[in-house]
């Protein structure tokens, strides 16, 4: 069975680089069984390639705006995510896409890392790459929710 990590962001956008941060770290060598696809802020158009996978599980990672302190990580029900009003800087809201899957996908995992500065041409925050650091040191030995605290 396949584990996919969906990496999710726009690097021109600040903290919302957290996604592709943690695709960039991974491309040098994935921890664990995990297939990296860098989704970038058009992520449903890895869909097609997510089903052919077929995954035991899908682990999406995203800065979401969750009310937290900056640089702060957590699980995020998928089901929620649509009712949460979660800032987004992406073509399509997240749900859309986790709904897409849902059929094709035994296990999906929704991982929100809070940003602090999201805005053009700004720089990733050093407590936003802590944490994406964080995220990839767990990938390599990942059981159930990674060791995060659920929303």
């Amino acid at each position: 069975m396949t584990d996919v990590l969906l990496c999710v962001g726009n690097s021109m956008m600040g903290d919302d680089g957290a996604g592709p941060l943690l695709a960039e770290m991974c491309a040098a060598g994935a921890p664990g069984s995990w297939t990296v696809l860098d989704g970038g802020s058009a992520p449903e158009n890895e869909v097609v390639a997510i089903r052919a996978m077929k995954p035991s599980r899908l682990l999406i990672v995203d800065a979401t705006d969750m009310g937290l302190d900056p640089g702060e990580i957590r699980i995020v029900d998928p089901d929620d995510i649509a009712e949460m009003f979660m800032m987004t800087t992406h073509n399509m809201p997240l749900n859309y896409l986790v709904d897409q899957l849902r059929d094709d996908v035994g296990e999906v995992i929704f991982l929100g890392i809070q940003p602090d500065i999201v805005g053009f041409y700004f720089p990733m925050t050093e407590k936003i790459k802590a944490a994406v650091e964080v995220v990839y040191q767990r990938l390599a030995g990942w059981e159930g929710n990674g060791g995060f605290e659920a929303l």
